[in-house]
């Protein structure tokens, strides 16, 4: 599928003047303004308790901003949105098919209605020939494609991602960042990634949104002009190396206004 160039997408949701504060006064998140595209790759950059993984449960509706507005345009429906959290989060009484088949469980779908949906999903994770394994059969890697096929299995509009390859080697990480784009080639869909990493964010994304805490905001972009697809290759080119630079000195930035 075709991503359109990112000047040309539409707006899928808007983060207006967010702010969040927990018990105890403590402030995650402070006029926070963020602009999501249809088909953008979006990752949110910056060091821990800058507020990243909450501007992600807050556009799950997991929980609810203390002041601002978040709107989807034209609304949000039922399975646009998928979430991969930072482990996989797998029932490990059930085969890997009924974990995928979980959202559609969820929306009172027989299994016998969706296991097209299902057993496709899994194909495109390359775990078809799994679907009746459990959990405790697969490696660390396997286990986040069951979590990544989960998200995807609604063909949502939006995937929310919140370091899903933190706990993983280098090897499978880099061999799931190349899958990921692919998946995301395949469906179509948005994705919001979290991530410590500023090589991963460059390698995955066309745009990098880089943030500072106490209090967590937004403090400036990146933008990661090379093409999809992206093959290794990318990774020693110079156009990777200068955009690495770029994230690493706004980062750097970010470090020093949190300190």
């Amino acid at each position: 599928m075709q991503i359109a160039a990112t000047g040309a997408r539409e707006q899928l949701l808007r983060m207006s003047h967010i702010e969040k504060t927990f018990r105890g006064n403590v402030v995650a998140l402070r006029d926070l303004d963020l602009t999501v595209n249809q088909g953008d790759f979006l990752s949110l950059l910056g060091p821990s308790g800058c507020g990243k993984s909450t501007a992600l449960r807050l556009i799950s509706g997991l929980m609810s901003p203390t002041a601002g507005t978040i709107d989807w345009q034209g609304g949000q429906g039922d399975g646009d949105l998928g979430i991969v959290f930072q482990e996989p989060t797998l029932m490990p009484w059930a085969q890997v098919k009924d974990n995928v088949w979980l959202p559609f469980r969820l929306r009172g779908k027989p299994y016998s209605a969706v296991k097209d949906e299902v057993l496709e999903a899994l194909k495109l994770v390359g775990l078809a020939d799994f679907q009746n394994a459990y959990p405790r059969e697969l490696s660390g890697g396997m286990k986040m494609r069951v979590s990544i096929a989960r998200a995807l299995v609604t063909r949502p509009r939006l995937i929310l991602m919140d370091e899903p390859f933190a706990a993983l080697d280098e090897i499978t990480r880099h061999r799931l960042n190349n899958d990921l784009l692919a998946l995301r080639d395949a469906i179509g869909c948005t994705v919001i990634f979290v991530t410590h990493s500023v090589f991963e964010s460059v390698f995955l994304s066309d745009r990098i949104v880089v943030m500072a805490a106490r209090p967590g905001r937004i403090i400036g972009e990146v933008s990661v002009d090379a093409p999809y697809p992206r093959t290794e290759a990318f990774r020693t080119s110079p156009e990777y190396a200068a955009s690495a630079q770029e994230a690493s000195r706004m980062l750097e930035h970010a470090m020093g206004e949190a300190a």
